[in-house]
């Protein structure tokens, strides 16, 4: 078996944490006296190398060692194509819509900053708290994951090592906010570029794969389950990747437009390696008689991987710990960064002293760790942000066009939560049971059935947010028509915001560097339009 022994991977384990714990504190303590603009992001100040390997190891996490190779042995190639390209080709909206909102919101640096400015004050505490939930989830998932990959890699108790994760991450990165992030990304996503090389390499000379199982496991033929994922995966990740804020933060990090396309580019490529080569290793496994594994003792599809790590050399496992627990801090410190960056400013308008901030960032992980703990089920947290991702996002990005000033932040609300009653009726439609059309909003039955609920649901989430946000916009035209007619007024209900002033991260009057506010608000040329809900 395939195992190092129980003082080397804890070995291997807590010297890792180790190691980045000093670092990150050592950073922090570089950064000290940085302001609490500073502290909270760091618009344009990055090129396009460190801007790409922030992106690829903030775009995993440890639960890649899970979902991919799953996938492999349910879909198949085709399974793990889709899901590849699914998972590295929307980061590319950021290059493409980033230098169009930084235009719009220049002092932003979360995509709910521009909601805010584009939509009113409702519409924004509505997105932040999309936001926020979808980075608590992500936090959760990434802890359980850390916790099961650890058990399953080394045989020890995988509830130490999601606790010393979570001390470790919360001292860096509550000491330091985004710089100490963003600078352990760094180190972070280039160990991983070479530790997946490392594992590849080995599993490819070390495992033996059996030709006749090749053809016979049918892993090479498409499949119904593979051609819904080629609709429902982009549609869940692309969505769901607009609620993430550490992206954002990254974006608007960028020296340049050129800077973020190149550095973006270049994680589409590395991420696209990354996970075509983890999920790669539920096909070596199939094929080399490890999956399904013998009757009395079947293999499941979720730990295929482990399964296939258990046939290779001990030090290949220990790479592998060390690939895990990089994965996974990576991930966990940028989603803590972009979650006190995100309530500072959504729900605090930045005006929380720094040490409050910190604070902040310690007691959040409390609940945290409690549910993680209680949160097996990995893809499931996943699928429950995505389907609501997927309702929200497109009544959202309607308002990125000048031309479509006339939609209010009425629409997207009453939009995103339209297509997610979309879903339930769809669901109780097509089952035949209300209960079953709550439990389709949920995903209960996750995304690999042998029916159309889960293609469904994807379907009903976007088109049904898009009818129930034009219902909204009729609904609204209509009211202020009518209040108009009534009171002898002028209908204004098509005319353009008027144009307003924001205030600066760095306003004194919310902890700046005191820079003045009316002098220096906006970029050359660029007007900004108040908000309006209704």
């Amino acid at each position: 078996m395939g195992q190092p022994s129980f003082e080397a991977s804890n070995a291997l384990v807590y010297v890792t944490y180790g190691v980045f714990l000093m670092v990150g504190t050592g950073v922090a303590w570089r950064f000290r006296n940085q302001s609490k603009g500073e502290f909270l992001a760091g618009n344009r100040t990055q090129t396009a190398l460190p801007l790409a390997l922030n992106f690829i190891a903030s775009a995993l996490g440890s639960g890649i060692l899970f979902a991919y190779p799953q996938l492999a042995t349910l879909a198949g190639v085709q399974g793990v194509v889709v899901y590849a390209l699914s998972s590295a080709l929307p980061l590319l909206i950021f290059a493409a819509l980033g230098p169009i909102i930084r235009r719009k919101c220049p002092q932003g640096f979360v995509l709910t900053e521009w909601t805010r400015q584009r939509y009113g004050t409702f519409a924004a505490l509505y997105l932040s708290f999309m936001s926020l939930v979808t980075l608590f989830l992500y936090m959760v998932s990434e802890l359980s994951a850390i916790g099961q990959v650890v058990n399953l890699l080394t045989g020890i108790d995988g509830l130490p090592v999601l606790i010393v994760e979570c001390i470790v991450t919360t001292i860096y990165t509550s000491l330091g906010g985004f710089k100490v992030s963003f600078f352990t990304d760094n180190i972070q996503g280039a160990m991983v570029m070479g530790l997946i090389v490392i594992a590849a390499i080995t599993i490819g000379v070390e495992t033996k794969i059996d030709t006749s199982l090749i053809e016979s496991s049918g892993l090479t033929k498409p499949s119904l389950l593979g051609w819904q994922l080629l609709y429902i995966l982009p549609v869940a990740i692309l969505t769901n990747d607009f609620f993430l804020s550490h992206f954002w933060l990254r974006t608007f990090a960028s020296k340049t437009d050129k800077d973020l396309w190149l550095g973006i580019s270049g994680a589409v490529v590395g991420v696209l390696i990354i996970v075509t080569l983890v999920g790669s290793t539920g096909l070596v496994a199939a094929w080399a008689g490890i999956w399904p594994g013998p009757p009395d003792a079947p293999v499941d599809g979720s730990v295929v991987f482990f399964a296939l790590l258990q046939q290779l050399p001990n030090w290949v496992v220990g790479v592998v710990v060390v690939m895990a627990v990089t994965l996974s801090t990576a991930a966990f410190d940028s989603f803590q960064s972009a979650m006190v960056t995100s309530a500072s400013n959504d729900l605090f308008r930045n005006r929380l002293n720094i040490w409050w901030i910190r604070a902040g960032v310690v007691l959040v992980m409390i609940p945290v760790v409690v549910i993680a703990i209680r949160a097996p089920s990995i893809l499931q947290i996943y699928l429950i942000s995505d389907l609501v991702s997927a309702a929200t996002i497109p009544v959202l990005v309607i308002g990125l066009s000048d031309k479509c000033y006339w939609w209010r932040g009425f629409e997207v609300v009453v939009g995103g939560l339209g297509g997610l009653f979309t879903v339930f009726l769809f669901g109780t439609v097509y089952y035949g049971d209300a209960q079953k059309g709550a439990e389709l909003m949920l995903l209960q039955q996750g995304l690999y059935t042998a029916d159309w609920g889960a293609f469904g649901a994807f379907v009903a989430a976007p088109v049904g947010g898009l009818l129930w946000g034009f219902g909204a916009l009729g609904l609204r035209l209509g009211i202020q028509y009518v209040r108009a007619r009534a009171k002898g007024q002028r209908f204004d209900g098509l005319d353009r915001p008027v144009a307003f002033s924001e205030p600066r991260l760095d306003d004194p009057e919310v902890g700046g560097d005191g820079a003045d506010t009316e002098s220096s608000s906006d970029a050359p040329g660029i007007a900004k339009t108040k908000g309006k809900f209704f």
